[in-house]
């Protein structure tokens, strides 16, 4: 069942802003979780912060609402855009096992192509036009040319593989698939911390279910490993995601899922000054096919 919601305005400059600051703090996501690897698995990191997270959250909802906590009709909708949330990141902890940082939010963040796809289909008033198509295809063509090379087709291990490159690919999916379904449900009028909430728990009881699971190694609390945990709860959970869903709430999804393509450009570049992963010629064209796609796309939204 589709709900009505209120028109959603273009990004202005100050949206923008806030979202190029969004997109620096995503793209170091994956060099943490990387950096922090061979001490606590990812999806054992992912879990943790995902249940911190929810646990002051849940604190903030419980007291705002009380008794009437589940009386807004939430609770499935809740409950199918936190196993979204939980599939993304999943396959985000399997892909960074499987392949470099760079590639891995690369691929991710080919969400705005199923976001926006989703969108066309099931909004009107974010059906794309002939110049927005044209953008993400132009945004699309640049990441392909810069990451799908022969490298992404070598054996596992520490650098880019296959598997790990598609991993990447169906957690953008999951992603775009969240958002959509945020838009499309009672979601998307309820308040922000409420929305992520229901996703960080849902996650959290997952992927540690998973964890448990898989047997993955106990894991080592160094340094860098609690470094890594207080960024992804704090920065990532706490700051960035409500702002997001702030955001979702008063400018149109198509338009911040393409201009977030940002993030992996972003995150390339941290790969390579901080993990070491080569920065090539492919990649500087590509970047660039990328960004005149996501400022087509933006202008031509406007």
């Amino acid at each position: 069942m589709t709900y009505a919601i209120p028109a959603r305005k273009p990004l202005d400059s100050f949206g923008t802003g806030v979202l190029v600051l969004l997109c620096l703090c995503w793209s170091l996501q994956q060099i943490f979780l990387k950096l922090a690897a061979h001490d606590v698995s990812p999806t054992l990191q992912l879990s943790l912060r995902s249940l911190i997270a929810a646990g002051v959250l849940g604190i903030v909802v419980l007291r705002r609402e009380g008794r009437k906590i589940l009386a807004d009709g939430t609770l499935g909708s809740g409950l199918l855009v936190g196993t979204a949330f939980a599939a993304e990141f999943l396959l985000v902890g399997l892909s960074l096992g499987r392949t470099t940082a760079a590639h891995s939010i690369v691929f991710l963040y080919t969400a705005p192509i199923f976001t926006a796809l989703g969108m066309h289909a099931t909004r009107p008033e974010e059906r794309l036009g002939r110049w927005q198509w044209l953008g993400i295809a132009v945004a699309f063509a640049g990441i392909a040319l810069a990451f799908l090379t022969k490298e992404s087709r070598a054996p596992t291990g520490a650098g880019p593989s296959l598997t790990g490159d598609l991993l990447a690919l169906a957690a953008g999916a999951a992603w775009g698939l969240s958002t959509v379904l945020i838009r499309n449900t009672r979601l998307s009028e309820a308040a922000a911390d409420k929305t992520l909430f229901y996703q960080l728990l849902v996650a959290g009881v997952i992927l540690y279910a998973w964890h448990l699971a898989s047997h993955d190694a106990a894991p080592t609390w160094t340094p860098i490993a609690c470094a890594s945990l207080a960024y992804l709860v704090v920065v990532i959970c706490l700051i960035s995601y409500l702002t997001w869903f702030w955001m979702l709430r008063s400018y149109l999804a198509t338009q911040m899922a393409v201009l977030a393509f940002l993030a992996p450009i972003l995150g390339v570049i941290f790969g390579a000054l901080i993990l070491h992963e080569p920065l090539e010629p492919p990649f500087v064209a590509g970047s660039a096919l990328t960004l005149a796609g996501i400022l087509l796309v933006v202008r031509a939204g406007r």
